[in-house]
């Protein structure tokens, strides 16, 4: 009896170390153009399960996205972190992520073409169940992710972390797929009370099933520890709170466990 345990003791330990979250860069291509995703999932896991897609912030596909992507992994999905401006297209000024992100922003079918070719590597992707995916988004990324929910992509969810909220294309009644949940800095200059309610009353009328929580105190890119060091360089209202950080990741993990039960 002894050695049975023993054995399986072993066996445990050795199934723990083996299981754990994996990850891969993904090259990928869009109308001639390189780009370069970062997938993550976690090998314990051997049913298909449900597949997020990650956008970066307007500083690019870094090593911040990459983080929650296996975050993610380690809850039991299978991860995406995307690529929106192409490979090695990564800013460390504010005016050059600011010229990355409206060289997307001008051009808003080609901007959809580079999130639905990411949306189809994932779906396409053995581990994942094809009708279960939804869509995080920090920044630039959350604006991103509101757009393809307004655009009616087949998406469970979208979860917009400090995101910009406004639009030139609102919502339309009934064409609207996803549940959408906003997190969003009460104290964040660069999401004004104004647009939040605007945000509200487009979503109401359009019959979407939404949800906005405010952090009080919270400023813009409150969920990455980097936000003070680039908010003091940069001399922008940036800053990290690790309470909204940590609630709010909390609010996305009980959203998506709902989302993807349907």
């Amino acid at each position: 009896m002894k050695k049975i345990l023993v054995s399986c003791l072993a066996w445990l330990l050795a199934f723990s170390a083996q299981a754990a979250v994996q990850t891969q860069e993904i090259e990928y291509q869009v109308d001639g153009q390189s780009f370069t995703g970062y997938l993550a999932w976690n090998d314990a896991f051997d049913e298909a399960r449900p597949g997020v897609l990650v956008v970066h912030e307007w500083w690019g596909h870094n090593n911040y996205v990459r983080m929650r992507a296996e975050m993610l992994a380690n809850l039991g999905y299978v991860a995406l972190a995307l690529d929106m401006y192409g490979t090695g297209k990564l800013a460390d000024h504010p005016a050059q992520a600011t010229e990355f992100m409206q060289a997307v922003i001008s051009d808003m079918p080609q901007a959809e073409k580079r999130f639905n070719t990411a949306l189809a590597l994932l779906r396409d992707n053995a581990a994942v169940d094809a009708s279960r995916i939804a869509a995080i988004g920090y920044c630039f990324g959350g604006g991103t992710v509101l757009h393809m929910a307004r655009q009616g992509t087949d998406l469970k969810g979208v979860v917009s972390f400090h995101g910009a909220l406004g639009t030139q294309i609102p919502a339309q009644k009934g064409k609207v797929k996803s549940e959408v949940l906003v997190l969003n800095g009460e104290a964040d200059p660069m999401v004004p009370p104004q647009q939040v309610e605007a945000f509200q009353q487009e979503m109401a009328a359009a019959d979407v099933a939404f949800r906005v929580v405010n952090y009080p105190g919270a400023k813009h890119g409150f969920t990455n520890p980097e936000a003070d060091a680039k908010g003091k360089a940069f001399d922008m209202p940036l800053a990290y709170d690790a309470k909204a950080d940590q609630a709010s990741w909390r609010e996305m993990r009980v959203f998506l466990e709902r989302v993807f039960a349907k």
